[in-house]
């Protein structure tokens, strides 16, 4: 049992709410007047192990901030025009329920599309948005922004989102950080992965496609065009094959065709996927020696996997590696992506799942674009969407093919209401605003992706005055819409909290209070599938049915997403990125930065300061043939728009590949145009998502 932090002094746990895996245990400082101080990372769980990273170790800049939104306010003049009157609470909610309620008269219930994601990954805040959508009938929404490749690409492996303990790190011979910018990311990883290195004198690799703060760490850094994951991991169980360190005795129990494979690898060389990645022979050749005499190797696989056309097949090679060497039997050794798949938490009574209708439409996150715009393929052959309430997102900004996006929200026949604590692009563009609480000010709990506990987030301190939950949002329109009877309305965040936990078997409220999280890690022999992986046969599946991932099928109205029918069926390079032309001859990721989280932390002057202006990582050779001095003025377009920044001039990127990090408010780029202009919203097979890294584009000096 974890030791109760004494919640009488000024030092009180809570857990971070954002968009990370790492979900840190924090510890608040509360000072006198209700206010937050500093905010530290606790020493007492052994994931977080008292480290967190710097933004939200000054998340009292964020509570404090003098532009959080005070007040409700309602639109006085043109959409976007920034006009705006104050509205008191009751008004307001009753406007939205009247907006709702005329449109519905109108065009039926799912003409209202609640549009939510991960601004909290509380799943009391965030999730009772669901109840309300189901207990009326609005139009679903299919999750494609974050998740969908990469988790699609590591379950067909292992049949479950589930590895080896991520504190494990710290007792491996070699950690593999692939896909992910952990220090700027998940500084957890780092953690334990130094661990590791001073304690054993672990190796660290680092796989990515440019020489960011994480690379800069390691032992070996692997720096691969933008795409070619697949090609580096089959060349390198290629060479344990070849070389004898493939653990043929463990295939033969755990895999369902190890002989399949190793025939499909002879002719995926390190010459060959040399041509593909861009690295050197001898580099695939020393990383996969490396791993051939280092069984003990942890691959920890980030989520650069998803945002690309071919992330799915990617993250299934790459995960294939830790089952041809072997891994999994050792402590310290295997493949992990996401813990996910442990925790079972029945939130059913939160979501309101008993009354969820499976025929009701449902609706692309990413494609809202397309929604918005009336396309009726993105439609899915129902009404338009007239009413929208949004909550923990900020689509105007996040969501790919902006200009679509734009013109979406601009349109008068739309009614927007937006819960949120900044004036976001999205708010900007909303009929109403209503100002919301933030993590310190109300109760809430969590479950961390990238390890394995469940944490609780009570309430610290009073938000202002006339802040409100997610929660209180929900319950009172639920009352003005007249579905207040169904269940799981009429309770609050504490009770519903104890009833998820109670029916997932996880103890209660007052358990959590007084342990502040639950440590849910399955034992070595589960976590480490040595009793059989979690697919019928009890084998990882080198030979992947696209139509048959364990995770995430999309609900039978979306249809078929992506081109499910070409995708390999054996670990491959899969050539389905958007290559350059003549007329776009670079490749451009849109990879986080250090200071901002997506959207969140850049209205904070401190990580405002840090990052600077919107810029692009250009290397001087490709500035140089444009004319492109460090620090120009320079236009980057694609098919779908045009976003305007400067250029820096950078040797860590490969001639031909452009990065540009972080989300910028639009208005921070000089035509106001963020890069989401440029992304696009083409489905990833076989379950969704966005490629954000995956974007031919044109590099013009201004």
């Amino acid at each position: 049992m974890n030791k109760p932090i004494d919640q009488t002094t000024l030092h009180m746990a809570t857990a971070c709410p954002h968009d990370c895996p790492s979900t840190c245990a924090l510890e608040v400082e509360v000072l006198e007047g209700g206010k937050i101080g500093r905010v530290r990372g606790s020493k007492d769980n052994t994931y977080t192990d008292g480290v967190i990273c710097a933004k939200v170790a000054r998340y009292a800049e964020r509570v404090n901030h003098p532009d959080r939104l005070l007040k409700p306010v309602q639109r006085a003049g043109a959409k976007g025009a920034g006009e705006w009157r104050g509205i008191d609470w009751d008004d307001a909610l009753d406007l939205v329920a009247e907006k709702f309620l005329q449109a519905e008269q109108k065009l039926g219930a799912e003409t209202v599309w609640p549009y939510f994601y991960a601004g909290t990954m509380g799943l009391v805040q965030r999730d009772s948005i669901q109840r309300l959508r189901h207990a009326k009938g609005y139009s679903q929404q299919f999750d494609t922004i974050c998740v969908n490749p990469a988790w699609s690409g590591f379950s067909i492996g292992t049949g479950r989102l589930m590895g080896p303990d991520p504190r494990e790190m710290a007792v491996s011979d070699c950690v593999v950080i692939w896909g992910t910018n952990a220090v700027a990311t998940q500084v957890n990883v780092m953690t334990h992965a130094v661990k590791a290195r001073k304690s054993r004198g672990a190796k660290i690799v680092v796989i990515d496609i440019y020489e960011n703060a994480t690379m800069k760490q390691a032992d070996l850094a692997l720096l691969l065009r933008p795409g070619t994951d697949g090609a580096l991991a089959c060349a390198v169980m290629h060479c344990l094959f070849r070389d004898g360190t493939a653990d043929r005795a463990y295939m033969a129990k755990f895999a369902d065709c190890p002989d399949e494979l190793e025939a499909h690898l002879k002719m995926r060389t390190p010459q060959w996927a040399s041509e593909i990645t861009g690295l050197p022979v001898e580099q695939i050749e020393e990383f996969a020696a490396l791993l051939g005499n280092t069984p003990r190797s942890y691959l920890r696989l980030g989520y650069g996997f998803t945002r690309s056309r071919n992330g799915t097949t990617a993250m299934h090679a790459a995960s294939s590696i830790a089952t041809v060497l072997g891994a999994w039997q050792h402590k310290g050794g295997g493949a992990f992506h996401s813990n996910s798949g442990i925790f079972k938490m029945d939130g059913s009574l939160i979501q309101g799942d008993s009354f969820a209708d499976p025929n009701v439409r449902a609706l692309d996150q990413s494609q809202i674009g397309q929604v918005l715009t009336g396309d009726a393929k993105a439609l899915r052959g129902g009404p338009p969407v007239t009413a929208m309430l949004i909550q923990n997102t900020n689509p105007m900004n996040v969501a790919p093919e902006q200009n679509l996006v734009r013109e979406g929200f601009a349109w008068d026949d739309l009614f927007v209401a937006v819960h949120e604590q900044f004036m976001t692009d999205t708010a900007a563009m909303a009929d109403l605003v209503l100002p919301a609480t933030m993590f310190v000010e109300h109760d809430d709990i969590y479950r961390g992706g990238g390890h394995q506990h469940i944490l609780l987030g009570p309430k610290l301190v009073d938000g202002p005055e006339l802040c409100r939950t997610n929660f209180f949002v929900i319950e009172e329109l639920a009352k003005r819409l007249g579905v207040a009877d169904h269940d799981g309305f009429g309770s609050d965040e504490r009770s519903l909290i104890d009833d998820m936990l109670k029916r997932s078997n996880r103890g209660s409220w007052n358990e959590i209070h007084r342990d502040r999280w639950i440590d849910c890690q399955p034992d070595f022999r589960e976590s480490h599938y040595l009793d059989g992986f979690a697919h019928a046969d009890g084998k990882f599946h080198f030979k992947a049915d696209w139509n048959a991932v364990p995770w995430g099928r999309p609900p039978e109205s979306l249809g078929v997403l992506g081109p499910v029918s070409d995708a390999p069926m054996l670990p491959d390079h899969w050539a389905v990125t958007e290559e350059v032309t003549e007329k776009f001859p670079f490749r451009l990721a849109t990879s986080p930065a250090r200071s901002f989280l997506n959207s969140t932390f850049a209205e904070t002057t401190s990580s405002r300061k840090k990052e600077g202006r919107p810029t692009v990582l250009v290397h001087p050779d490709d500035a140089a043939s444009l004319g492109i001095a460090d620090g120009d003025a320079v236009q980057l377009e694609s098919a779908r728009g045009t976003c305007q920044l400067h250029a820096e001039f950078f040797e860590g990127v490969r001639p031909g590949v452009l990065v540009s990090e972080g989300i910028y408010p639009n208005s921070a780029h000089a035509d106001g145009k963020g890069l989401n202009s440029l992304t696009g919203a083409d489905p990833v097979a076989p379950h969704g998502g966005a490629a954000f890294h995956d974007n031919r584009v044109r590099l013009v000096k201004l």
